[in-house]
């Protein structure tokens, strides 16, 4: 167990090093398949774990095995190992089986671009970097992943480096990034200042010893590092910007790792929280302000993978709110049924937007159930799911977190009632996309449908990358059909499909099915949360139906706005012009950051820049110094006669004050 446990981290790195280090001898897809291979062994030796972790006995489901000492100093051991328990082999299975799916839909999908090679070798390192940082034991290896990651993202995130807008993009979320990671940090070492240990089972020994007030403060910086990493406000705002990057990124990014990595954090610490209830009750409001922000947003958005990473958001803020309120095991079943059905989205649409040669406005599309029926059917299943519609897997684990938050009781029944305001919005907005993408009749100027195959008026873009190429290779011209037809990102679409739909049945309420509760049980041993929250069967059933109600309220809601009355739109947007304008720019968050912190930083630069820079470094340290090095040269110079008697002279006087001083001390 403990050597396919190193394994799962392994071949993703290696997958990622001989790449690299093939970079200029590898042609046509090859980098694709060594890509995919590697992530396909680690899902492998992920799933051989699982059945090795399941033959061991009840108390002994918790292995860290090392390999060598990382870092020895200053009272810190740590040792680069990583912990083999439940929770992180439930986040291997979905990270590395999810990414082997992405990673399959990119061989055909990234065929056409330039930087094929090069990208596979940076999904390889994201891949590897992801679950270095979920089966870390300890928090130093846990920081180490969690850096990778970021840097990852910013090579993916900018990987067509020849658009600024990619580029910023990157920067964007870099930097949103390292925020978090210095709360992160910073959140260790208060930690660490109490329990005397990095290693996760030992700090966890001593969760009850560790002072309230630097608990709680380790805690609540913690959860700015899951709050920038996970995209909960305020440190959301790079996540739609992430959107720059190509369309299998984003389905890897926003399913089943980056934005993951928050949710993982919170129900790893778990013995820290519950001790830390007041920093538990921030990561429960949060979450609900951003799945409420980030659902209201997504209703104005017009960018097709903009909505699509809104609502990712809004998801997201359901895993954050229940794993802090103590339903762990439902915020990490809504964690793999979400990375399920949402990667499935963006692969659709990434069929959608390869199909419009990289065009990604909603205003400019329509018809596409006509001409791509499999991609139709892949976002009808993603759009049902997303929705909470039964049976599919969102209906069972987004309503499962409501009702366990609910039986909190007090003010948690704001939450309730605010997580079924953000269900019926999901709803609403998943399917204006669906309508607005696949109904009605294609726009004249963009589209064309002829034979039921789509024909697009650009004629020199790449569909990936939506870019200007000069090369002329290897991309489809003006008679490109639609992408979907290749097999490759068929079978991972149907694959995704299928799991959209039956996935949620790992988890039936009333102890039908309990799966995923019985395999995390382990980990979880101890809460006084995990098995005290169990709501009576009336109302789980009640739970259900509301959710289900809402969610087919929202469908119908869409349908009657965006089909049949498809000027209702308009006219809202001109009774409340407000709310439009708020949605539609994002709730002026951007705007409120550069007012409150990237002017003012950028205002002390400047001021720093005129004055401390340029009186007292350039003038003082720089001028100065050189100053008084060209006056002390100038002495010395004007020393140097040429004359040999003249340096006889100074060799006498100094041999004379020599003698006159050691004539004074001997005497």
């Amino acid at each position: 167990m403990t050597t396919t446990g190193w394994l799962i981290v392994g071949f993703p790195l290696a997958g990622c090093i001989l790449i690299g280090l093939l970079f200029n001898r590898l042609s046509g897809r090859a980098a694709g398949i060594i890509g995919t291979l590697a992530i396909a062994a680690s899902f492998l030796c992920s799933i051989l774990t699982f059945i090795s972790l399941q033959d061991r006995a009840a108390g002994h489901k918790q292995v860290v095995t090392s390999l060598w000492d990382y870092a020895v100093t200053a009272g810190i051991d740590a040792k680069l190992s990583i912990l083999i328990d439940p929770l992180s082999i439930f986040m291997a299975l979905v990270v590395s089986g999810v990414s082997m799916l992405i990673h399959l839909y990119s061989v055909a999908y990234m065929a056409s671009d330039r930087g094929y090679v090069r990208f596979f070798s940076y999904l390889n390192f994201f891949v590897f970097s992801m679950l270095l940082l979920v089966m870390a034991s300890n928090f130093l290896i846990l920081i180490v992943g969690w850096a990778f990651v970021g840097a990852a993202s910013y090579l993916l995130i900018s990987f067509w480096y020849r658009r600024t807008t990619a580029t910023t993009a990157g920067i964007k979320a870099f930097v949103i990034n390292v925020v978090g990671d210095v709360g992160l940090v910073l959140g260790t070492f208060f930690i660490f200042k109490q329990s005397g240990t990095l290693d996760f089972l030992g700090t966890f020994a001593q969760a009850g010893k560790i002072s309230g007030a630097d608990l709680t403060a380790g805690c609540i910086l913690l959860l700015v590092g899951a709050f920038a990493k996970s995209a909960q406000v305020p440190l959301h705002t790079w996540l739609p910007d992430a959107m720059e990057g190509p369309t299998p990124v984003s389905a890897l990014i926003h399913a089943a790792t980056m934005v993951t990595a928050g949710v993982y954090l919170i129900a790893r610490m778990w013995p820290l929280f519950e001790q830390a209830p007041e920093a538990a009750d921030v990561g429960m409001i949060v979450g609900l302000a951003t799945l409420l922000i980030a659902a209201t947003t997504a209703l104005a958005q017009t960018d097709l993978k903009r909505v699509i990473a809104y609502s990712t958001m809004s998801q997201i803020g359901y895993m954050i709110m229940g794993v802090s309120a103590g339903a762990y095991a439902a915020g990490l079943f809504h964690l793999m049924t979400h990375a399920f059905f949402k990667a499935l989205l963006f692969m659709a649409a990434g069929s959608v937007i390869a199909a419009m040669a990289g065009e990604q406005n909603l205003d400019k599309m329509g018809g596409f159930r006509r001409a791509m029926p499999f991609t139709f059917g892949c976002f009808v299943i993603g759009g049902l799911a997303l929705a909470g519609i039964p049976p599919f897997s969102g209906f069972w684990s987004k309503d499962e977190i409501i009702s366990l938050v609910a039986e909190r009781g007090g003010w948690h029944w704001i939450l309730f009632a605010g997580a079924y305001v953000g269900s019926f919005l999901t709803a609403v907005y998943t399917w204006r996309m669906i309508f607005r993408a696949f109904w009605g009749d294609p726009v004249p100027e963009a589209v064309e449908l002829e034979g039921g195959h789509l024909h697009h008026a650009e004629v020199h873009r790449n569909p990936a990358s939506g870019e200007e190429e000069d090369t002329g290779v290897g991309f489809p011209g003006p008679d490109h059909h639609i992408a979907e037809r290749e097999f490759p990102m068929r079978a991972a679409m149907a694959a995704l499909a299928v799991l959209a739909t039956v996935g949620g049945f790992l988890q039936i309420p009333f102890g039908a099915v309990n799966a995923i509760d019985n395999f995390l049980e382990p980990t979880f041993a101890g809460s006084k949360y995990y098995s005290s929250l169990s709501p009576s069967d009336g109302f789980t059933l009640l739970g259900l139906v509301i959710g289900a109600s809402l969610g087919l309220a929202g469908i119908a809601v869409a349908y009657r706005v965006w089909v049949q009355r498809p000027g209702t739109a308009a006219r809202v947007r001109e009774r409340l012009p407000f709310l439009y304008r708020l949605f539609l720019n994002k709730w002026y968050f951007d705007e409120t950051i550069d007012v409150l912190v990237v002017r003012p930083w950028a205002a002390f630069g400047r001021f720093g820049q005129a004055t401390f820079e340029r009186v007292f470094v350039d003038g003082v340290l720089v001028d100065g110094t050189t100053g008084l090095v060209r006056a002390g040269s100038a002495a010395v110079r004007a020393i140097q006669s040429g004359f040999l008697r003249v340096y006889a002279a100074f060799v006498l006087l100094g041999l004379a004050g020599l003698a006159l001083y050691f004539l004074i001390q001997a005497s």
